[in-house]
Formats: structure tokens, sequence, C-alpha cells
């Protein structure tokens, strides 16, 4: 557990405190070691993760991430230093990221529910502009010229792809794998996309294959989000809709994300995705609901699909039939007695 910043530590702990409460029930042993990684241990020591740090990390099956982002820390230090080292560093090659609306929970939808909202996006994690590649000329004159490129390599996206059409099967709900992407301007990369997406899509032919532009896939998750089934996009693209995806299953204190190593031996990380919100720290009132389905996410890549369906049963008794709002200071319980009603709900019925 790397519990990070400001509310991080708080939300990653209620996340452990009902991953303790399902081993219990499902027979399930684990070991579990905590990291201060984070802003304070950068600005006491000028190193995000200190030497060594990623070989320990790679010893482990799994990370369960609370939040970074510190407000005396300049930004994309710890985001380069800690996110994206460890993504990279781990071949995290696969963002997943379920849009599923909880019941209870509000969306900015009018007349849509949680059977409208329930797809998955599955985000390629390690190319794209975040590989920064590129730089200046004449920087700071009224000359200057930025360049940062954007890599895209056949391997990268084709292992994105198969592993989306294989979740797609496995998810059998609709069976409908929507490629999102720009063909029609970014002509080179997104054509290797492209390619790459209907050469896979033939070894799969009890999947639909389809397609959106990504402003037109803007659109019709407002408007039509019943539509999706599973969604396979960019890294770039991905990072934006994904936003998009957490507003509208009611907010991004109720989102959760995998960065995750398919490969056997791999270390994933999961992780909410909303923020460290250090106005909040200490006062107990953020929402864990986004940690604890990261756990759950924790344990269904870990193998044990039982108890992550019992931990997402559970949340969703308790937003369906507990808490007030998903925003903090008005959810009617504290962040530690939600984390209690969680383990609560585990045996329900």
């Amino acid at each position: 557990m790397i519990g990070g910043d400001g509310t991080g530590p708080e939300v990653a702990r209620e996340g452990v405190k009902v991953l303790k409460a399902v081993a219990a029930l499902e027979g399930i042993d684990y070991e579990l070691k905590e990291f201060d990684y984070g802003g304070d241990r950068y600005l006491a020591t000028g190193e995000v993760l200190p030497e060594g740090a990623l070989e320990e990390l790679a010893t482990f099956d799994a990370i369960l991430l609370g939040a970074i982002g510190h407000p005396e820390v300049a930004p994309g230090i710890l985001e380069r230093g800690l996110l994206l080292e460890i993504r990279f560093r781990f071949d995290q090659y696969i963002n997943l990221r379920p849009v599923k609306l909880f019941p209870g929970v509000e969306t900015p939808l009018a007349g849509k529910g949680p059977e409208d909202i329930d797809f998955v996006v599955v985000r390629e994690n390690t190319e794209d502009l975040y590989c920064g590649m590129g730089g200046f000329l004449k920087k700071g004159t009224p000359d200057e010229v930025a360049v940062q490129t954007a890599i895209y390599t056949r391997k990268g996206c084709e292992r994105c792809i198969r592993w989306a059409f294989e979740y797609t099967r496995r998810r059998n709900r609709k069976k409908r794998l929507t490629l999102v992407a720009k063909t029609n301007v970014l002509t080179y990369g997104h054509d290797l996309w492209w390619r790459a997406f209907q050469e896979v899509a033939r070894e799969y032919p009890d999947i639909e294959a389809d397609y959106n532009h990504v402003d037109a896939c803007c659109m019709w998750m407002v408007k039509n989000p019943e539509y999706y089934d599973v969604i396979v996009t960019t890294n770039m693209f991905g990072d934006i809709i994904t936003d998009l995806g957490g507003i509208i299953q009611g907010g991004m204190g109720v989102a959760a994300g995998g960065n995750i190593n398919p490969e056997p031996g791999g270390t994933s990380m999961f992780e909410p995705m909303g923020g460290s919100a250090p106005k909040y720290t200490g006062r107990g009132v953020i929402n864990p609901i986004a940690a604890i389905s990261a756990t759950a996410m924790l344990l269904e890549h870990a193998g044990y699909p039982a108890a992550a369906g019992r931990i997402m049963k559970a949340i969703q008794i308790v937003t369906g039939t507990k808490m007030k709002s998903q925003a903090a200071g008005r959810m009617g319980y504290s962040t530690t007695e939600v984390g209690d009603l969680v383990c609560e709900q585990l045996t329900a019925d």
C-alpha cells in the first residue's frame, strides 16, 4: 500500500479494511506492507522514490495506491517520478476503467440510471504523448518552438487491443468492442491502431468490432451511454474520456482504475481516481468508495472473483440504501464509517 498524499492514506486504509474483512470470509491469505512514498517524503529527502524502491515493489503482486498530489510540490514531479515511473517500469500497459453508475448515486445525465451506465474503458497505458519525446527550440524567446511526439508501436497497440477483445469476451454482455481514435486527422499513428484493430478482430468473430472518432464518442457517452460495452483507446484519448466517464458515473469520488501488467509475474497497481483532495485531509469526510472499488479490482485481477463480487455487491447496497450523497462531507457518514458499512454488508444475501 502506498497511501500517498492528502486524503490518500485515509481512503487506502478503508480499502485495506475491506480487504481484511473479505479475506477472512473467503479464506484468502495475503501479505501487506505500507510505503510512505509521496509529497511529504519528497519534501523531506528530495527524492520521489528511494534507491531500490522499484526493485522492492517488483516483489509484490499488486500495489494499492491512495493518491498522489501535494500542494507544496510542483505539478509533474510526483506524477512523473512515481505514477508514470511505476507504470512504465512495470510495463502496466493496460489502464482499466470501469464506468458504472451505482444505485443511489446521482448522475448529471437526465433520465439515465444504473442500467444505462455500465461500460468499461481499456486505455493503452505506456505509449502516445506520455513517452516524453520532444523538446524546445529557442525557449523563452518570441521564436520559441515546442515539439512533443506521440509514439505508437505495433506491439503496444496490438497487445492492448487483443487484451480488450479477450476482456470483452469474458465480460459477455453486449459483446461489442469500440475502438476510439481519430483516424481522419491522425493519419499515421491512428492508422496503425485502425489496422491492428481490424486484423485482431478477425480472430474474434463473436465480438462486434465497432469504431468511433473520439469527438463522436464524447457526444454519445453523454447522449446514449447505454450503447457502450467495452471501449479500447489510446493513452491520451483514454485519459480524457475516462474523466468524462467518471463524471457520468457520479463523480471522481466513486471512480476506480487499474494499471495492469497482464503477464505472469507482473506487478499491477490499483487506485481511486479522485486525487489527493488536500483541503479535506484529516477531517474524516472524504469518500472511500472508489478506493474500496479499487480493492475489488485488485482481488479480481489476483484471481479472487468471488471476493471481488462480494465487495461490489456490498458497495452497491451501501450507496443505494445508506449514503446520503457521494460528495465529501455530505455522505451522512465519516470516511471510516463508510468502510465499516461496506464490511457489514459483505455477508448480505
